[in-house]
């Protein structure tokens, strides 16, 4: 079954989160710790979060 033009998008945010989370790990170790544990909890805190949309893919409907 071919994907529709929706699903086709969602795939592509899903590669631009990639980007981000790439950026994101090229510039860690330039960060303090300090730095980085804000950061973590950042990331941490941040909503919705990479978890809650694989949990809701993985819901039964």
């Amino acid at each position: 079954m071919p994907l529709s033009g929706e699903a086709i998008r969602t795939m592509n945010y899903v590669d631009d989160i990639s980007v981000t989370l790439r950026r994101i790990l090229a510039v860690l170790p330039s960060l303090t710790d300090e730095e980085k544990q804000r950061v973590a909890e950042h990331i941490k805190q941040a909503e919705p979060s990479y978890d809650s949309v694989l949990t809701a893919l993985a819901a039964k409907k």
